[in-house]
C-alpha cells in the first residue's frame, strides 16, 4: 500500500463514524432518531398553558351556573317589584275609599245632636227650643268645618272674579260700579288654598 492510499483510507474512516466504534455509531443514529443509547425515547419538555389545566367542558359548566344564578336573581327582583306594585295600588285604593273617615267621625256627634233636637221637639211641640237647638248645632258644624280649613267667601261689594264667582245675572245698580258683586245667591267656599265651590252671584252691569 502506498502512502497516498493509506491517507485516503484514514480520511474516510473519520468522515463515517459508523465505520469505527459500534457504540459510537449507534449513539449517533439514536440521536438522530430521538432515542438514547438505552433504547428509551426522549421527550422534550412542553410548556403547560392555563387552558390545558381546566378542560373546556368545565369552563362551560361554570358559565352556565353563573348564568342560572343571575336569572334566579332577576326573577326574584321582578317578583318583589310586582308585589310592591300590587301593594301600592291596594293601599292607594283604600286611601281613596277611607280618606273621609276622620271627618265623618267628627260629624257623628253633630248628627247625634240633630237627632236629639228633632226628637225633643216632637215630644214637647216647642218649636222655639227646636230653633235654638238647630242654631247651636249649626255653629258646632261651622266650627268643625273651619278647623278642617273650610272658609266661606266674602263676595258682596267685591270685584267680580271668575276664579271665585259664578255670575248668573247682570243687573243695573246705582250703589255699585260696573263689575261689582251686588248680591250673593249661594255661598262660595274655599278649602285651605283651593276653591271648593264658587259663589253664585249677581254682578252690576
Amino acid at each position: 500500500m502506498t502512502a497516498k492510499d493509506a491517507a485516503t483510507e484514514f480520511t474516510e474512516e473519520n468522515d463515517n463514524p459508523s465505520s469505527g466504534d459500534p457504540e459510537t455509531a449507534q449513539a449517533a443514529e439514536g440521536a438522530e432518531a430521538g432515542v438514547d443509547i438505552n433504547g428509551e425515547t426522549s421527550h422534550a419538555e412542553q410548556p403547560v398553558s392555563e387552558e390545558s389545566e381546566q378542560p373546556a367542558g368545565g369552563r362551560a359548566a361554570e358559565l352556565e351556573r353563573l348564568l342560572e344564578e343571575q336569572q334566579q336573581r332577576l326573577l326574584r327582583a321582578q317578583a318583589d317589584f310586582d308585589n310592591f306594585r300590587k301593594r301600592t295600588i291596594k293601599e292607594k285604593e283604600e286611601l281613596g275609599q277611607y280618606a273621609s273617615m276622620k271627618l265623618v267621625g267628627q260629624l257623628l256627634p253633630i248628627v247625634d245632636n240633630f237627632e236629639r233636637a228633632i226628637g225633643a221637639s216632637k215630644e214637647s211641640g216647642d218649636f222655639e227650643s227646636l230653633s235654638k237647638g238647630v242654631d247651636m248645632i249649626f255653629r258646632q258644624l261651622s266650627q268643625l268645618l273651619e278647623q278642617e280649613g273650610l272658609k266661606p267667601m266674602e263676595t258682596v261689594g267685591r270685584p267680580f272674579n271668575p276664579e271665585f264667582h259664578q255670575a248668573v245675572m247682570t243687573v243695573e245698580s246705582d250703589e255699585f260700579e260696573e263689575g261689582i258683586v251686588v248680591e250673593e245667591l249661594q255661598k262660595g267656599y274655599v278649602l285651605k288654598d283651593r276653591v271648593l265651590r264658587p259663589a253664585m252671584v249677581k254682578v252690576s252691569g
